[in-house]
């Protein structure tokens, strides 16, 4: 029989190999966790390289799991959320990896892309100017793209210059650029920009579908404003009608054209309203429909447009001086009105003023009139007929008419005499395209 020493004897003999065993136990335990947190995160790298993101992702779990601290983790498991387009399930992560590591620039710039295209635009230009340097293209790009979505167009336009400069073969810079000032409505910059990229690519699809688009608008605007230089302005507004119809949706091209076909006297009145309902305070457009009110004789009308425009453009002499002339042509019209007395428009030619005189000269020649009294008023009526065609074929007398003054009547020449000293600059009949960046007017042969 084996006595209680004996054993006791044996137990307390094992009890040091039984501590080395626990010990290196733990130890294992503890070298079993480093190695299995590295396992997975070499794994999971495989994984995702290879396309297999499902996989990728539960490694990466994993790794979070056994290393909460590990910003890496965080961010691999964020690279296969937004490559599996769950963009939501990313932001948490990459938000992790920037409290863990603020100055992880890669994490940063992608979080503010995700806070870029979520409409969250603040938070985005935070994590941008955070990380971006003047040197580093991407970074430039992204913050580009935030100002665009904010609407700060002169920032993104600063910033993608600047990317394309720092990177040589650069044409998604170039192509943004073009399409910024295109919407913006800079057709030349648009073309110069375009141009460039194509310099650097001649077979980029984006850029060269933009280019025909632009280079066919610019031709057109082009020829339109030649064609008003040369006095052809019914092919002009042709010109900006078929500019409307190429670029519908752009804004600014519209409104552009309109303004220009709003100079164009037989539409000038429904083209400036319509310009006028999107942008009410255009002083040129009030002005040019002022003057179309004048030339349809809608003086009141003409009175206000030049009212409203003058408080928006106090120092505009053309503006003071256009609402003078409506306000003595009201008083005018209320007397003798030598345009009506011959049926013609303001706006008519030499030929026509002499055409309807011969015709009313004919049917109201005193001889055709036997009764005294009629004879008498055909009489009043042939001298006033022959005065409407004698002012308004001349020039100068036309000149001072259109102004307000009679040359005819002497105390209405003594009264304006002073005002009109040295002659007056702005209008001459209608002055189609005046108030743009061209000057011209029609010519009364």
């Amino acid at each position: 029989m084996v006595s209680i020493d004996h054993v006791a004897h044996r137990v307390l003999t094992y009890i040091p190999y039984v501590l080395v065993l626990i010990d290196m136990r733990y130890e294992g335990v503890k070298c079993g966790k480093d190695g299995s947190v590295d396992n997975h995160m070499e794994m999971g790298k495989k994984l995702l390289a290879a396309g297999q993101l499902a996989d990728a992702l539960s490694h990466f779990h994993a790794v979070v799991d056994g290393d909460p601290k590990n910003y890496m983790a965080y961010y691999r498991r964020a690279t296969v959320f937004l490559a599996m387009g769950k963009s939501k399930s990313a932001l948490p992560d990459l938000s992790r990896v920037i409290e863990l590591k603020p100055d992880f620039t890669s994490a940063r710039l992608q979080r503010g892309n995700l806070l870029l295209k979520q409409g969250r635009l603040d938070e985005a230009e935070s994590d941008f100017k955070k990380v971006t340097c003047v040197w580093d293209v991407t970074s430039r790009e992204m913050r580009a793209e935030c100002f665009i979505q904010m609407g700060e167009m002169g920032k993104a336009i600063s910033d993608l210059k600047a990317a394309s400069k720092l990177k040589n073969d650069n044409t998604q810079a170039f192509y943004k650029l073009s399409t910024i000032y295109y919407n913006l409505g800079d057709h030349e910059m648009s073309l110069n920009e375009v141009r460039e990229c194509l310099k650097l690519d001649p077979d980029h699809k984006q850029c060269y579908s933009h280019y025909k688009q632009v280079k066919k608008l610019n031709k057109q605007i082009q020829s339109a404003e030649e064609l008003i230089q040369e006095q052809r302005y019914e092919e002009a507004v042709n010109k900006y009608e078929a500019v409307m119809k190429t670029e519908p949706r752009v804004q600014h091209f519209a409104l552009l054209a309109k303004e220009r076909i709003c100079h164009q006297a037989s539409r000038a009145i429904s083209v400036c309203s319509e310009v006028l309902q999107s942008d009410p305070e255009n002083v040129n457009v009030l002005k040019n429909r002022a003057e179309a009110y004048v030339q349809d004789e809608q003086y009141e009308e003409a009175i206000k447009d030049y009212e409203t425009a003058a408080k928006h453009s106090e120092n505009d002499r053309q503006i003071k001086e256009g609402l003078e002339r409506a306000q003595r042509l009201l008083k005018q019209s209320q007397k003798r009105d030598y345009y009506k007395i011959l049926g013609v428009k303001r706006t008519a030619q030499k030929k026509e003023i002499i055409k309807a005189y011969r015709k009313l000269a004919q049917q109201w020649h005193p001889d055709n009139f036997q009764d005294p009294e009629e004879k008498k008023k055909a009489e009043k009526k042939f001298i006033d007929i022959a005065q409407a065609k004698e002012v308004l074929t001349d020039p100068e007398m036309r000149t001072k008419f259109d102004h307000g003054e009679d040359p005819m009547d002497p105390e209405s020449q003594q009264s304006h005499h002073q005002h009109f000293h040295g002659g007056f600059h702005g209008f001459q009949g209608f002055n189609p395209f005046g108030s743009g960046p061209f000057s011209f007017k029609f010519n009364f042969n």
